[in-house]
């Protein structure tokens, strides 16, 4: 797709950004995909099947991405945010997954999940959404007369010396044979990729759950497919092919006016959907004046999903409006969108963002943090249950002690609680 204006290209973007988060909206609402559900089914009642339905997406994504890249119609070494970075934040990926994992427990769902609710007339996600937003803006962006983040005030002078140098991009391809990294990744994506459909369809409710199934395709596709058009949109300047970043990079050189002029050209990188840092965003979009100048891939993804589940639930007739029910519930969305603010910009990405998008890469940074988001999100479900079954007798100690034993993370000596 090449165009000669930026103008239209960046328009074609965009609003082909927004159709398929409309499609991705539409098929979350619907099939019920949530990768928070799908850890309480799999902790709670030891229920695999939107787990599955959550790996088939990955899966999806992945073998799509490996092989379109093969074919130079993906190009996720120029990704935004940068997944494949030589540089492995690898305690970044960690703490933010951990905390992510906590917040969206705490906050009924991820952050594609509370785009989702806020579709479906949850006033309570609305209220999530503007504190994640708050927090992954001034995460990013400096605050009003000043030159520190949030970022820059509490993490980057103890948490990025810790990062590690790989010398070369991090993806498994590139670390098993930096000189042919494509063709690696074609062998180590398709080793990965047949191993999880053998898991994924070997259940035979699996594959009788149309739902599950339909989802975890769909997202996939729609994931591959805002890979392909943020890859594949091109200017022609005088016979001279540029990428939209290429040339808002150098826009005084060669744009004619500045009409169409982006604030920030990193948006319009090659990507695919991630939400928490499109919440902050938003936020910049909307404290502009709306101005185009911020309006970005990431923004127009949201405004897709959104409309795209109240598409759904107007069609289905399940909106409702729904607030809090309790000050104790009100407490725990608070916590919890804190929590997936810094979490969701420290681990790079959500369930989502990091879980399927980044994992599509075979970046180890994404693997790191999916694995922590799970486990944040599946620790707070254990302790939360304990305390339910056993109110005052467990207390957060024991809960959490308790919970990580069941875990095989402790020793059996070190319960405090009966196993339930």
């Amino acid at each position: 797709m090449t165009f000669e204006s930026f103008v239209e290209a960046q328009s074609v973007l965009l609003w082909s950004t927004f159709a398929i988060a409309l499609v991705l909206g539409i098929v979350v609402n619907k099939t019920n995909f949530c990768t928070m559900g799908a850890v309480s089914d799999w902790v709670n009642i030891g229920d695999l099947g939107r787990f599955r339905a959550w790996m088939l997406a990955a899966t999806v994504a992945l073998i799509g991405v490996i092989v379109l890249e093969g074919v130079g119609l993906v190009k996720a070494d120029a990704a935004f945010p940068p997944y494949r970075s030589p540089m492995l934040i690898w305690a970044e990926n960690l703490l933010g997954g951990v905390m992510f994992g906590i917040g969206m427990t705490l906050a009924s769902g991820c952050g594609n999940k509370v785009l989702i609710r806020i579709g479906g007339g949850n006033l309570k996600s609305i209220f999530v959404l503007l504190i994640i937003g708050v927090i992954a803006y001034f995460m990013i962006n400096p605050f009003p007369d000043s030159d520190q983040t949030l970022m820059s005030l509490l993490f980057i002078d103890w948490i990025r010396p810790l990062a590690v140098d790989m010398g070369g991009p991090q993806d498994l391809g590139s670390l098993v044979s930096p000189d042919n990294a494509v063709t690696a990744r074609l062998i180590i994506g398709g080793i990965i990729a047949t191993a999880l459909l053998v898991f994924i369809f070997r259940s035979a409710d699996f594959r009788r759950n149309f739902d599950n199934v339909f989802a975890g395709i769909m997202v996939g596709l729609t994931v591959l497919g805002a890979w392909y058009v943020t890859s594949n949109i091109k200017l022609d300047v005088d016979g001279d092919i540029y990428s939209l970043r290429e040339f808002a990079q150098q826009w005084d050189f060669l744009a004619e006016s500045d009409e169409g002029k982006p604030a920030d050209t990193r948006p319009l990188s090659p990507q695919s959907f991630t939400f928490i840092n499109p919440m902050g965003q938003t936020l910049g979009y909307a404290s502009s004046g709306f101005s185009h100048a911020y309006l970005t891939f990431g923004v127009m993804a949201l405004f897709g999903v959104i409309a795209g589940s109240l598409l759904w639930s107007l069609v289905s007739r399940s909106f409702r409006f729904e607030w809090f029910a309790s000050g104790k519930d009100f407490l725990n969305h608070f916590v919890g969108a804190i929590l997936m603010g810094f979490g969701g910009v420290l681990a790079m990405g959500c369930t989502i963002g990091q879980g399927i998008t980044g994992v599509s890469t075979l970046a180890i940074g994404s693997i790191i943090a999916l694995v922590s988001i799970i486990f944040g999100c599946a620790l707070t479900m254990k302790i939360q249950y304990y305390k339910l079954v056993y109110e005052e007798e467990a207390t957060f100690f024991k809960a959490l002690l308790t919970s990580l034993v069941d875990m095989k993370l402790l020793p059996s000596g070190l319960r405090r609680l009966d196993a339930v």
